[in-house]
């Protein structure tokens, strides 16, 4: 009968322990990506050192990293990378850290994932076509010098120079046909860079694609 008390005792302490570490776990996990998205670098180090791991994510799939580049926060991206954290990580919807980075325009931060390694091109949506989306001049000169892919293909069809034409931006047109960008390409329906140039009426962007070669 003793040890079966003992044995009932040592399943209630169990249990317990369970019970209070569960809403733990879930008060320092919460306490972590709060951190990270308010810029509490400190904290997020200090949770950390206390065995939290360095690859948690998000609910979205957002690792601490791509979180971090995201909002900017160079310093913890940096402090980040001195840990055994993943750049390759990609959320539910493909990104990673560099693409966030880019997509946002954080140069240095671009910078800093480049110079650890990170991947400069993944299969589906790459950097180049983010920063490409939102104009990012700098991040994208960083990222040919890093040997991007730069007539990558999106899963929408379209390249970064397609991108460039309808957007307009002349300098990144430029840029992309100097780094030997396609400007004859054209789409599965027939899209082309200049066919886009000129249904946005940009003027000094079609003539760089004519100079290019490109053609309706």
């Amino acid at each position: 009968m003793s040890r079966l008390v003992t044995r009932f005792r040592v399943t209630l302490a169990l249990m317990a322990g369970l019970l209070w570490a569960m809403p733990a776990s879930a008060g320092i996990y919460n306490d972590l990506l709060k951190a990270v998205d308010t810029g509490d670098t400190a904290t997020v180090k200090a949770i950390l050192q206390r065995g939290m791991d360095v690859n948690t994510v998000d609910r979205s799939g957002n690792s601490l990293l791509m979180l971090a580049a995201g909002n900017g926060n160079r310093s913890l991206v940096d402090f980040l990378l001195t840990q055994r954290v993943r750049l390759g990580v990609r959320n539910n919807i493909g990104d990673t850290a560099l693409m966030l980075a880019a997509l946002k325009g954080h140069l240095e931060i671009v910078r800093s994932l480049l110079g650890a390694a990170a991947e400069v091109d993944q299969s589906g949506w790459t950097a180049l076509h983010y920063a490409a989306l939102e104009g990012r001049t700098d991040v994208i000169k960083l990222l040919i010098e890093h040997s991007t892919k730069v007539d990558a293909v999106a899963p929408n069809g379209m390249t970064a120079l397609l991108l460039a034409a309808k957007s307009g931006n002349a300098q990144l047109v430029k840029l992309l046909l100097d780094a030997k960008a396609d400007a004859r390409f054209s789409t599965s329906d027939g899209t082309t860079t200049l066919k886009l140039a000129n249904k946005g009426g940009y003027e000094e962007v079609a003539a760089l694609l004519r100079r290019a070669g490109a053609q309706e």
